[in-house]
């Protein structure tokens, strides 16, 4: 019960600082649907219907509402808190005017993409975006505790230097020039070798429009470039994680005992040396949700973060505040899973 009030007041206070940074944006959503049209009239429907004429707290008040599993709504005409009924699960009380109900939290539609729900747009992308920070993830994991371990095991020799000095390098170049220089180099320059290109989902249609087909090569480029600072910061996390338990009694302990060097390793001082790693890694998790805009965009991958900058560009703000609460939806309970990872891993820690 403590950790869901905990879950709830954080995703609250999300919800309402995006809120009130997308309120007072300069910029007039309503004229941005209108496009390059002047018409008063059109332009004051298109406000009455979202709800822009509203206050601002009866705007804040209204969306919460929408949000609540438990809400009340009014049944008039054209009034931004109508009865949305694909997201009603039973009516708790309703009569004519208004309906008090239990719902699944409704996000709203869009205001440019011809009134389609805020949850199936984003639903159509966010697998897309899963896949790919899960993929980066999964090799920023494989790939540096591996280079962590011989880092430590070689401690002071030439190669824990090359390894430390690569680690740096991932860490400094920021996403989006790392994106540029992988999509240029491996997507273009030896496109004929590598069989890649420089941009493409994971999905594609053919030419007709009619068939989507699994291009699996498409994920290879964007899921390295997203995962080099992550790979970059396990690394180091693992190297001087992994000398600190080299250096337990129970380790000499280990080695006293005649144990090989991989049983040393893989049976007493891995286990213990992952618990920094692990919590880096469901940070790192979380933000890839998030922080893929760049890469995805520079890489034409169809997911969270090149809608999150399409729907910049138009002001469609149930998007981005859609977009928003899912990542914050799953960076918190990534973070609550991570803490019951650590306490089934070591015990000491309940």
């Amino acid at each position: 019960m403590r950790s869901l009030t905990y879950i709830l007041l954080v995703l609250w206070g999300v919800v309402s600082l995006v809120f009130i940074l997308f309120t007072v944006i300069p910029g007039d959503p309503a004229r941005m649907m209108l496009d390059q049209r002047e018409d008063s009239e059109i332009l004051t429907s298109i406000r009455a219907k979202y709800g822009l004429d509203l206050p601002i707290w009866k705007q804040y008040a209204w969306y919460l509402n929408d949000l609540s599993p438990v809400s009340w709504h009014v049944n008039a005409e054209n009034h931004v808190s109508n009865l949305e009924m694909r997201s009603v699960i039973f009516s708790v009380w309703k009569n004519d005017e208004a309906a008090l109900v239990v719902k699944y939290p409704y996000l709203r539609t869009s205001f440019q993409m011809q009134d389609q729900p805020v949850h199936r747009i984003i639903g159509n992308v966010l697998s897309n975006t899963v896949v790919l920070a899960f993929s980066s993830m999964l090799l920023a994991l494989v790939v540096g505790i591996f280079l962590g371990i011989i880092a430590a095991l070689r401690s002071g020799t030439w190669l824990d230097q090359l390894i430390a000095l690569l680690s740096t390098l991932g860490m400094s170049v920021p996403s989006f020039l790392s994106a540029i220089v992988i999509a240029y180099v491996f997507g273009y320059l030896l496109a004929p070798i590598t069989g890649l290109s420089m941009s493409g989902s994971l999905f594609e249609w053919d030419n007709f429009g009619e068939n989507r087909h699994l291009v699996i090569k498409n994920l290879i480029l964007p899921s390295i470039t997203l995962g080099i600072r992550p790979l970059a910061v396990i690394t180091q996390l693992m190297r001087s994680s992994m000398l600190e338990v080299l250096d337990q009694d129970y380790m000499r302990t280990a080695r006293a005992k005649g144990l090989s060097l991989s049983q040393q390793i893989w049976r007493h001082a891995l286990p213990n040396a992952l618990n920094p790693v692990i919590t880096s890694a469901s940070g790192w998790l979380a933000s890839m949700l998030a922080g893929a805009v760049f890469v995805e965009y520079i890489f034409g991958w169809n997911g969270l973060g090149k809608l999150i900058v399409d729907a910049l560009n138009n002001l469609d703000l149930p998007i981005i505040m859609g977009c928003v609460l899912v990542v914050s939806v799953f960076f918190t309970f990534i973070n609550f899973a991570v803490d019951y990872i650590h306490k089934w891993m070591d015990p000491r820690i309940q």
